[in-house]
Order: structure tokens, then sequence, then C-alpha cells
């Protein structure tokens, strides 16, 4: 039988990444306005298998995809990162999935900025580089990182928007065809 204060505990975390979620998928908004980056969300894999009388889709999601959002900054660099929320002091490394490992990875070695957005508690915010984040065990000597340890990483809001991308050196910020000037 399902304990009931797991499953109260489940939906709200749930929830919260959720809307974690959508305040970063705002910033995207507001990078992509002031024509700096245009980063969007990865839609989740989700199989469908049928439709009720009601026209509600009953379906499953497939496996963990890909990490949560990707684009392009500005000076044509890419840019991919997975969101991670947790209502606790800490957030694990192992709440990345080997697939979003994989991609992340990939992407690094392409030379596109990777990260880990994380969220504690909906209050504060932090952007953690990719090569950080594999290195937990060595930098750290366990694999999660403490609030203490993500305060390097803190993103600034300014008027309610999250600034992921404060910070992110651009290669080059002069290109006569970058959209960077044209902001």
């Amino acid at each position: 039988m399902p304990d009931p204060r797991r499953q109260l505990v489940g939906r709200r975390s749930k929830a919260s990444g959720e809307t974690f979620e959508r305040w970063i998928s705002n910033a995207c908004e507001f990078y992509l306005q002031n024509g700096w980056a245009h980063i969007e969300k990865t839609p989740e894999p989700f199989h469908i298998t049928g439709k009720d009388r009601d026209g509600t889709v009953k379906g499953y999601y497939e496996k963990k995809g890909q990490p949560d959002y990707k684009g392009i900054l500005c000076d044509g660099t890419g840019i991919m990162f997975e969101a991670k929320h947790t209502d606790g002091d800490r957030i694990r490394q192992n709440v990345v999935t080997d697939t979003q490992w994989e991609s992340l990875d990939i992407y690094e070695k392409f030379g596109a900025h990777c990260y880990v957005m994380v969220s504690l508690g909906l209050t504060k915010f932090y952007r953690v580089p990719w090569a950080t984040w594999k290195k937990m065990k060595e930098l750290f000597c366990h694999k999660f990182m403490t609030e203490q340890e993500l305060e390097p990483y803190r993103l600034q809001e300014k008027q309610c928007t999250i600034l992921i991308l404060e910070g992110v050196e651009l290669k080059d910020e002069n290109t006569e065809n970058g959209a960077c000037n044209k902001a």
C-alpha cells in the first residue's frame, strides 16, 4: 500500500521542479528578447497509448530524456544544461541520469557551455559548470554539493528573473555577424 506522506512529498517535489523549469524558461525568453541567446526546453519523450472518450490522452514517459535545455549563445557557442531542484540543503550527483551525463559530456567535448542549474528550496539558484559537477568526489570528497559548496556558483535575480547566463564568457563579443551586437 502506498505511503500517503511519500506521495505528498513526491507531488510537492514534482511541482517545485516544474516551477523551477518554468522560471528558467522565462529567463530563456528574457535572453532571447534581448538578443543574447536562444535556449529551448527539450521535450520529454512521451509514448501515446490512446485516448479516453473525453479526449484525455493516455500514455507514458519512455526513458529519461536528454538534458532539459539546449541552445545557442549570441556568439555562436552552444549551451546545454540540466535543471535540478531539491528542498534539501544539498544536491546529489546521481540526480543526473546516465543519458543526460552522456549528452552533457558530448556537448562539452564539442565546445558548448554545459551546466547543471540547481534550485535549493526555490529560493537559491546556482549554475554549476559540468566540469565541476563531474568531479564532485575529487573536489569535495563526496558525491553531493552542500549549500556552502554551491555558493561560488550562486545566481542573481533581477526583477523576478533568474540571471542564468550572468558571467558566462562569450568567445568574442565583437564579431561583426554575431547577434551580440544587435542586442
